[in-house]
């Protein structure tokens, strides 16, 4: 019975909470660069090119309840993954320090913060678009639920 509601609820509010997902990472990327002045590498842009759209559309579609931008939106996390991926193994993996060396500016193996040994910014970027990925696929299969 619990697991119905909790079930419902992630189904109906999967919109809503990939979005508050994005907000709460884009205040946490401009918290970091603009009051704790740690500036951000070549990966971290990258990352903010995958993450800031998602603001925008994710809010969108969530006052509209529009579930036809899940793919796009989708689309979008799941690259920022594979970026976020890289340049957390780049920090905590000696061997791939090497891979896409910074040439310019802060080197993309510096780590600003590492609290309990693992989680640093990207690790927060990860976990981001990772929750992001779980509830658009899960939105997305309500959608199709409905549709029957």
């Amino acid at each position: 019975m619990m697991r119905d509601r909790a079930s419902l609820f992630f189904h109906t509010y999967s919109l809503y909470l990939a979005w508050v997902v994005s907000l709460v990472a884009l205040c946490g990327s401009l918290y970091f660069s603009e009051i704790m002045r740690f500036e951000p590498c070549k990966l971290c842009w990258f990352q903010r090119i995958c993450m800031y759209p998602l603001v925008i559309l994710l809010g969108m579609a969530a006052y509209k309840d529009d579930h036809a931008i899940i793919p796009y939106a989708r689309t979008l996390s799941i690259i920022g993954m594979g970026i976020s991926l890289f340049h957390y193994l780049e920090q905590k993996v000696p061997g791939m320090q090497n891979v896409l060396p910074c040439t310019t500016g802060v080197p993309c193996s510096g780590q600003y913060i590492n609290y309990l040994g693992f989680i640093t910014i990207p690790f927060l970027a990860l976990i981001a678009f990772s929750l992001i990925t779980i509830l658009l696929t899960v939105g997305k299969k309500r959608k199709e639920e409905t549709d029957r």
